[in-house]
C-alpha cells in the first residue's frame, strides 16, 4: 500500500515558495545582540496542542491526503520537520518543546490501537508515543481525551513515553495526592558560555473531564480548579529554582465553560495569566483555534504574560522567544515574542513516518473493509438545517439497541426516543460499497449509548436548547443555509430527536421555538408528565453541552460503542436503504410555513 510520505505537488510547491521567500539565517538568535550592548540570550519554547492521533498527513475517511479549503496540512510527522529546522537554527541549544494535551484520540489510527488491537492487551507502543518519541518532545499535558479510553490505558502511553506527562490539577481521589506528574524543572543550555537556565513546566488538565468521561473517572480521579491550582505550584516551582515557569494548559482562554457552575471553569488561560503572578508564557489549547501571540497584563505584577494557543491536528507549530539576560546573578526576561508556523510549507520528517507505517498502513487496511451496499448516496452536508437519513440511520440504530435490551423489563413499554448530532457535514454513504471509514466518518467521537428516562416537558426543554444553535430569521427574509447558524454554537451541540414531530420556529426568540410536538405521525401533543426512554451518548448525558435535564442515572449502559454498533447494524443488514430507518420528523418554519422545501 503507498503512503502518504511522498511529496504531493502542492508540498513541493509550498517548500520552494517557503525557501525563496525565507531571509537567510545567522547564526543563531542567540547572538543576534551580541556585538552591541548587555550580553543576551534566547529560549525558545515550540508548542503543540489537540493533535487528536494525527501523525500522517492523512484523512483516513477519505482515504487521501489531508486537505481543507484553506489547504492546511496536519500531523506531527509536519511537526516534526519545522521542529528539526529550528532545533538545528538554534544549533541544539535553547530549545524546548511542548504539547498541551489532547494527544491520543481523534482519528481511526488511534482509535485502532485503542479497541481493535488496545495496546493494554498487545503491550504494543502506541503510535503517538512512538512519533512523539522520535521528535523528542519534553514534557506533554493531559487533555481530557486522554482519559476517554479509561486509566488503564491512559497509564500504559504515559509509560511508554520517553518525556513527562503532567496534569498537576487531576488528584487522587483516595489519596488527595496528584495522580499524575504536576510540573518538571528542565536545566536547559543557552550555549555560548551561559550559565544554566532552569525552565519550570506546569501541566494543567481540564475539569470537565469529570463530567465527559465521568464512568472512567468516577471514584477514581477529582479535577480541581486550574487557576488555583496555578497559584499553588508557580510559587513552589520558583522556590525550587525555576528561572522561568511556562505553563502547559488544557483550557481554552474565554474564561467560559460548555457546562454548569458544578465545575471548574472550562476555559481559564487568560484569567490564570491575569490572576497568578509569576508566569512568564502559557501554551495552551481545547478551543482548536489560532492564537499566534496574546499578552495579559497580570494584575499584581503588572506584566506582560505571553500566551499562545496553536490550532489543532498538527495543523501549527507555536514558537515562543525568550530574550534573557544576567542580572545579578539572576536570569532575567527582557523580550519575548511568538509567533505561528503552518505545517503546510514543510514535507513529513521520514523518521517520525517510518516509526508508525506499520500502524498507519495496518488502520488503513481495516477502514477499507467493506461492511454493506447502500442503495443510493446519503450526506450528511445539510443535517445541520434538514432532517436527513443519514442522521437517521444513527437514531435507529441507537433506538432499536435500547429497545431490544430493554424489551420485556420495568421500562419495556415506553416509547424509545434517540438523539444525534451532526458531527461532520463531510460524512457520505456512496451508493453501492460501504467502507468502515464511511461509518466511521459519520460518527467521529468514541461515544458509548446510554439511555435515560425524560418526561415529555423534559423532552420539550431538551429541544429548545438545542435550537438556539439557529439565528433569529423574521418571516420574509431570505435565509442562506451557510449563514443560518449561532457560530458560536458547534454543530456538534445541536441535537436532533427521532420518536416525536417537532417543529422549531426559526421566527421565534429562543426558549420559544418548538411551537409543536406530538407523538408520530399524529396531531396528537406529547404530554408534559408522559414519560419516555432516550437513547442518548455518554458525553451528552454526562454533561456536555450543558443540555438541560439529560444528567440522569442511566437505565441502559452496557459500554457499547456507537461507532461499532453503527458498523455491527450495517454488516448484520448488509444493505442500507433509507426505507428502513428514516423518518423525516423534525423541520424548521416561520409561522409554520417550512424554511426548505
Amino acid at each position: 500500500m503507498t503512503t502518504p510520505s511522498g511529496t504531493s505537488r502542492r508540498q513541493m510547491l509550498a517548500v520552494a515558495a517557503a525557501a525563496a521567500t525565507a531571509p537567510l539565517m545567522a547564526a543563531g538568535p542567540a547572538e543576534a545582540h551580541r556585538p552591541s550592548g548587555p550580553r543576551t540570550w534566547t529560549l525558545t519554547v515550540l508548542g503543540t496542542s489537540d493533535t487528536h492521533g494525527n501523525v500522517y498527513n492523512w484523512d483516513y475517511y477519505k482515504d487521501a491526503e489531508f486537505d481543507d479549503a484553506k489547504h492546511n496540512d496536519v500531523g506531527l510527522a509536519k511537526v516534526a520537520t519545522l521542529i528539526k529546522q529550528i532545533r538545528a537554527e538554534r544549533h541544539h541549544k535553547g530549545t524546548l518543546v511542548l504539547d498541551a494535551g489532547d494527544t491520543i484520540q481523534g482519528t481511526p489510527l488511534t482509535t485502532y490501537y485503542a479497541k481493535q488491537e488496545p495496546i493494554t492487551q498487545t503491550g504494543e507502543r502506541h503510535p503517538m508515543a512512538r512519533a512523539m518519541n522520535v521528535i523528542d518532545y519534553d514534557a506533554v499535558t493531559l487533555g481530557n481525551h486522554e482519559f476517554n479510553y479509561g486509566l488503564p490505558l491512559l497509564d500504559l502511553w504515559i509509560r511508554q513515553l520517553g518525556f513527562p506527562a503532567l496534569a498537576a490539577n487531576a488528584i487522587n481521589a483516595a489519596t488527595g495526592k496528584p495522580a499524575f506528574l504536576p510540573y518538571v524543572i528542565k536545566d536547559v543550555d543557552l550555549g555560548f558560555g551561559a550559565p544554566r537556565l532552569r525552565v519550570g513546566i506546569l501541566g494543567l488538565t481540564n475539569p470537565g473531564v469529570a463530567i465527559w468521561d465521568k464512568g472512567n473517572v468516577e471514584g477514581k480521579l477529582r479535577f480541581d480548579d486550574m487557576i488555583a491550582t496555578a497559584a499553588k505550584y508557580v510559587p513552589i516551582m520558583r522556590a525550587r529554582g525555576a528561572d522561568i515557569v511556562v505553563l502547559s494548559a488544557h483550557g481554552g482562554d474565554s474564561g467560559t465553560s460548555s457546562y454548569g457552575s458544578e465545575l471548574p471553569i472550562e476555559n481559564p488561560t487568560a484569567l490564570i495569566a491575569q490572576q497568578v503572578p509569576g508566569i512568564d508564557a502559557i501554551l495552551f489549547g481545547h478551543a482548536h483555534l489560532e492564537i499566534a501571540e496574546k499578552f495579559v497584563v497580570n494584575t499584581e505584577t503588572g506584566e506582560q504574560v505571553l500566551t499562545s494557543e496553536p490550532s489543532k491536528w498538527g495543523e501549527r507549530l507555536t514558537r515562543m522567544d525568550f530574550t534573557l539576560s544576567r542580572e545579578g546573578g539572576r536570569w532575567k526576561v527582557t523580550d519575548k515574542h511568538a509567533t505561528m508556523l503552518n505545517t503546510n510549507t514543510v514535507v513529513e520528517d521520514p523518521r517520525v513516518v517510518a516509526a508508525v507505517r506499520a500502524q498507519h498502513n495496518k488502520t488503513v487496511a481495516y477502514v477499507n473493509q467493506v461492511v454493506a451496499t447502500s442503495v443510493t448516496e446519503l450526506a450528511a452536508a445539510e443535517s445541520f438545517y434538514k432532517d436527513t437519513p443519514i442522521l437517521d440511520y444513527i437514531n435507529k440504530v441507537q433506538t432499536d439497541t435500547v429497545s431490544a435490551a430493554l424489551a420485556g423489563g420495568q421500562y419495556g413499554n415506553l416509547p424509545v426516543l434517540s438523539i444525534a448530532a451532526p458531527f461532520s457535514r463531510d460524512a457520505v454513504f456512496p451508493a453501492g460499497q460501504v467502507k468502515i471509514k464511511d461509518v466511521a466518518g459519520l460518527y467521529i467521537y468514541d461515544n458509548t449509548l446510554e439511555a435515560v428516562v425524560l418526561s415529555g416537558a423534559e423532552v420539550k426543554a431538551y429541544l429548545e436548547y438545542s435550537a438556539k444553535f439557529y439565528l433569529t430569521f423574521a418571516p420574509g427574509v431570505p435565509v442562506d443555509p451557510q449563514h443560518i447558524k449561532d457560530e458560536n454554537v458547534p454543530d456538534y451541540n445541536y441535537d436532533t430527536m427521532s420518536g416525536v414531530d417537532y417543529d422549531i420556529d426559526i421566527s421565534k426568540p429562543v426558549g420559544q421555538r418548538i411551537t409543536r410536538l406530538t407523538h408520530p405521525g399524529t396531531d396528537t401533543p406529547v404530554g408534559a408528565d408522559e414519560q419516555f426512554v432516550v437513547a442518548v451518548n455518554n458525553y451528552r448525558r454526562s454533561g456536555g453541552g450543558n443540555f438541560p435535564g439529560i444528567v440522569k442515572t442511566q437505565i441502559y449502559n452496557q459500554q457499547q460503542e456507537i461507532r461499532q454498533l453503527l458498523i455491527d447494524w450495517a454488516q448484520a443488514k448488509g444493505v442500507i436503504d433509507p426505507k428502513d430507518f428514516f423518518e423525516p420528523n423534525w423541520r424548521l418554519v416561520r409561522e409554520g410555513v417550512p424554511v426548505f422545501a
